[in-house]
């Protein structure tokens, strides 16, 4: 990496200029998270029904006493080998939030298309705690523009992030974030949904990459990224040494 060396004096002044687009940044994001919290609300009328290690489960059994419950729509179809390379990055900053979200009423639950016994086999190998079910069977990964069937890929066109995009550019899952309400009376609301890079701000690690000296340093989105049981022991060390023969 080649980077202009300057005084301390001079390194103040274009980080104070930086500094103002950061603060500028960190008060638009507060404005949009008002603005997320005051969208209308779609009242949710179909019964779905999840399988958990504890049975089935409706929709509003997943709230677990709390009155918001965030979804994870988590990338694992009925038969793949593994989850999601990308889902499971954003997966792995899930634990530590749990007990900060249920003392500040919210459940957490990632949902995926795959059977139960496919979805705990890949949660083991994992080591994850967090609660995760099996949509299998159901609509409700369609209904929420997640999953998509094989005629309605080959149609050319599939509804995802709120919009039609080219189903070559799709999959039969894809990531998304949704949330929800119950009131007292126990009525299930749906309040926000959001795909693609809408839950990027969910990955810690990526936020650190972000200020750290390269970035995240990837020709593709996440292309870096692996199952964290995957990363070779000299991979790190490895790709250090490449970089720093090609710098010369």
């Amino acid at each position: 990496m080649r980077h202009p060396v300057v005084s301390r004096e001079e390194w103040l002044v274009a980080r104070k200029a930086l500094l103002l687009k950061e603060k500028e940044a960190t008060h638009l994001r507060d404005k949009v998270n008002i603005e997320r919290m005051a969208l209308p609300w779609v009242k949710v009328v179909t019964n779905y029904v999840f399988d958990t290690p504890r049975g089935e489960k409706s929709l509003a059994e997943l709230f677990a006493g709390h009155s918001q419950l965030v979804i994870y729509h988590f990338m694992l179809g009925p038969g793949w080998p593994a989850g999601c390379a990308g889902c499971s990055f954003l997966a792995d900053h899930l634990d530590g939030a749990l007990p900060h979200l249920e003392h500040h009423d919210v459940s957490l639950v990632a949902v995926s298309r795959a059977p139960l016994t496919e979805i705990e086999r890949y949660k083991s190998r994992m080591g994850w705690r967090f609660p995760w079910v099996s949509s299998f069977g159901t609509h409700f990964n369609f209904d929420y523009n997640v999953s998509f069937g094989k005629n309605e890929l080959g149609k050319g066109k599939v509804f995802y992030n709120f919009s039609e995009i080219d189903a070559g550019h799709a999959a039969e899952e894809l990531p998304g974030l949704s949330a929800f309400y119950k009131d007292e009376n126990g009525t299930v609301y749906h309040t926000y949904s959001a795909y693609a890079r809408g839950s990027e701000e969910l990955i810690g690690a990526l936020m650190i990459l972000d200020r750290a000296p390269k970035g995240r340093n990837e020709k593709a989105t996440m292309d870096f990224v692996r199952r964290h049981d995957e990363y070779e022991e000299d991979e790190r060390p490895a790709r250090h040494a490449r970089r720093a023969v090609e710098d010369q």
